[in-house]
């Protein structure tokens, strides 16, 4: 990922060679050591290197610029100060990187700037700056003024401000020979797209070769740490050292010890976790650095070096190339990861494995769960690949449960391994096994750092058998990533070493999964599925089948998007197979009772189950209207009756209520009454269990004869009775 950037900052600045020539001089130069400052004999600079640069010739981006820090940059203009973007941001935009984050320097002095911005604090005793937090983000704002009272090179004297000189040119000019790095020296002003540059840093950019701007020795010895920033430039933009800062890195290793332990794990945190682990490791390891900062694995490279093996191909290495696969400086990973790939290596090295113990713990970190992890390592088993002396040569077989016992055994042995970067007592005792220790052991990881990092194999420690760690996606979240996210870490290092045992045959895994997530997302998108659905359908579709089922052929756009997600989840649950609604389904139904009769079709059988024949006739009169009324409010088409129904027919004068009408004047005829004999021609008294019927009766004779007093003959009862049972 580096190698892809650094080509790409060299196209650009191959098209600046007539703007980077060196002109001839009039001025006599004095090159103190590999410096880049020039005087006369009068005690004047020599103002031919001296360039002012658009930004378009560049092919600077404007999107790359973060907006928090833009802002703050237009906020002390617009108060009259000059502001401008300096240092490694300026170098990653001309090399067409994101870069990490952005330095701002300015007129003003820390504390107008704190005055000017609500959240400011600021920081530092040695070199104070103002942290300024805007919209989400920190930006480290330093000033001209403490950059100046700062500098400590009283031994050698700027020169003079030559006639014609712009005074902000001279300003810029004397703060660019304070810093490391000619590439560091970029100064860039955002609102008139202009790149400043005073020590042909451009041309270094070009040739990619890393040089300091005063002296190498004088420039490490004023600040230690510069040293290890020069390795990690070197390996995240792949430059090359010169001679100079070569010797002068050599020599001066060992005084990174004077370092606090914040600032060297600031400095590896840049090394290791921005995507040149492993270049920056070799880096380390040929300056001598590494046996200062990392004791422990600065002798186990020793001693495979001295076994006739290309550190590149040991299992350390593997591991770290690996990560710089999946990080880079615009998406880096949290500090926790590559002290865990430590502390993982350590316990092997220490402890060799039985491959499949090995093969299950990384795959108990990545997939999650017991089941999915042994069937994955019992199948790869025999593709793991060997490292020596990590990994046991062997084939013996292991039960589940054994093989249970062993991978808690390991977790709890990684545990305890993190402690070879925390305390010097455990690592004077982890290094007895070597026969060449550095008489200087540091450890400068922090106890906080430690447990964090701890705490990703304390699940693995206890009863693996019941584990069951569920996760959404197999994509990783480079935010969650960054944030230090235990599951994320732990599925990140799983990924790792899997990648390192099998030898990538583990992204096959990968893509079928994330086919089908993808499918699955195209799919609903066609049917323009709401987001809170796509993803509960997603997921029912990665869980249940690894297939990519199409909806419905017949599926109407039209349909409720909600009844729709629920047709398409029961037809995944209940069957893989695709099920078409019955075919003597009219379009004019009701939605709802579509669906309710798919899901008894479902329930109830994979055939095709038809109503009776005799349904129809079957139906009562009252059955028919509630059927009519459905069918008017649930949809806008013409509904036509039934077509045993005759043309001059209410929808009334059913059948059904015909033999009710006549059930009822049978009922009403004079035979329902029995006359008394001696009381001839008057009613008897009805039985208690007729009283209540005999009341109706004649009430109801009452109310037909109200009814039909302006009524023909013809049509009098039908209607009325109709009205009074309905």
């Amino acid at each position: 990922m580096a190698m892809l950037h650094s080509s790409n900052g060299k196209v650009v600045l191959s098209r600046l060679d007539h703007f980077l020539t060196t002109k001839k001089s009039n001025w006599c130069s004095r090159e103190v050591g590999n410096s880049a400052w020039f005087s006369s004999s009068a005690g004047e600079l020599d103002l031919s290197n001296w360039k002012r640069l658009h930004t378009r010739i560049l092919g600077i981006s404007s999107s790359k610029i973060s907006p928090s820090s833009l802002k703050i940059i237009r906020v002390l203009q617009c108060a009259g100060y000059e502001a401008y973007f300096v240092g490694g941001c300026v170098r990653d935009l001309v090399l067409q990187r994101v870069p990490k984050d952005f330095d701002i320097i300015t007129t003003a002095g820390l504390k107008q700037i704190k005055r000017m911005f609500k959240r400011a604090l600021i920081v530092g005793q040695r070199f104070p700056i103002c942290r300024v937090y805007l919209r989400g983000s920190f930006v480290e704002v330093s000033s001209f003024e403490t950059s100046s009272q700062n500098y400590i090179r009283g031994e050698f004297s700027f020169p003079k401000m030559p006639k014609g000189c712009d005074p902000r040119d001279f300003f810029r000019w004397k703060n660019c020979m304070k810093r490391d790095f000619t590439v560091n020296s970029l100064f860039f002003d955002p609102l008139r797209s202009v790149v400043f540059d005073y020590v042909d840093a451009l041309k270094d950019l070009r040739s990619m070769e890393l040089r300091t701007i005063m002296p190498a020795h004088l420039s490490f010895q004023e600040d230690e740490a510069r040293i290890l920033r020069g390795l990690r430039l070197a390996a995240r933009l792949n430059m090359s050292l010169s001679k100079e800062v070569g010797e002068a890195i050599y020599s001066l290793s060992s005084s990174v010890v004077n370092l606090s332990k914040s600032r060297i794990a600031l400095e590896m945190n840049y090394m290791l976790s921005y995507g040149a682990a492993e270049s920056s490791i070799l880096l380390l390891e040929k300056f001598k650095v590494l046996e200062i900062l990392l004791p422990f694995q600065a002798a186990y490279c020793s001693e495979q070096s001295s076994n006739g093996l290309d550190l590149r191909s040991t299992m350390l290495l593997k591991l770290f190339s690996n990560m710089d696969q999946l990080v880079s400086c615009d998406q880096p990973a949290h500090e926790s990861l590559w002290v865990a790939i430590f502390a993982f290596h350590k316990a092997l090295f220490s402890n060799p494995r039985h491959p499949l113990v090995v093969l299950t713990f990384a795959s108990l970190l990545y997939h999650g769960t017991w089941s999915e992890s042994i069937n994955f390592a019992r199948k790869n088993f025999l593709n793991t690949v060997i490292c020596v002396p990590e990994i046991i040569q062997t084939s013996n077989y292991l039960s589940d449960e054994c093989l249970a016992d062993e991978v808690s055994q390991l977790a709890r042995q990684v545990e305890d391994s993190v402690n070879v970067l925390v305390s010097t007592d455990y690592l004077s005792r982890e290094m007895r096994r070597f026969s060449k220790v550095s008489c200087l052991l540091s450890a400068f990881v922090s106890q906080k750092m430690a447990q964090r990092t701890q705490h990703i194999f304390v699940v693995l420690a206890n009863d693996v058998l019941s584990l069951k760690l569920d996760r959404i996606s197999p994509q990783i979240s480079n935010n969650l990533l960054a944030e230090g996210d235990t599951g994320e870490i732990r599925f990140v290092l799983g990924k790792i070493i899997l990648e390192t045992l099998v030898d990538r045959s583990i992204s096959v895994s990968f893509e079928g999964r994330e086919q089908v997530h993808v499918q699955v997302i195209n799919v609903l998108k066609a049917l323009d599925v709401k987001k809170n659905k796509t993803i509960s359908f997603v997921d029912t579709k990665v869980k249940d089948s690894p297939d990519h089922r199409q909806p419905p052929d017949d599926f109407e756009k039209g349909q409720s998007k909600r009844k729709t997600t629920s047709f398409v989840d029961t037809k995944v649950k209940d069957s893989p197979e695709q099920r078409q609604p019955p075919d003597d389904l009219e379009k004019g139904q009701s939605k709802c009772k579509t669906i309710s009769f798919v899901d008894t079709k479902v329930k109830d059988s994979r055939e095709q189950r038809q109503p009776p024949d005799d349904l129809e006739k079957r139906q009562s009169k009252r059955k028919t209207i509630c059927f009519v009324d459905t069918k008017v409010k649930d949809s806008h088409e013409q509904r036509k009756p039934p077509d045993d129904l005759e043309k001059g027919q209410s929808k009334t004068s059913f059948s059904p209520l015909d033999e009710v009408k006549d059930s009822l004047e049978k009922r009403l005829s004079p035979s329902h009454f029995e006359l008394s004999h001696g009381n001839a021609g008057k009613l008897n008294p009805p039985s208690s269990r007729n009283k209540k019927t005999v009341t109706t009766k004649n009430h109801r004779n009452k109310l037909m004869d109200d009814t039909n007093k302006d009524v023909p003959s013809e049509n009098r009862s039908t209607p009325k009775l109709s009205s009074l049972f309905r």
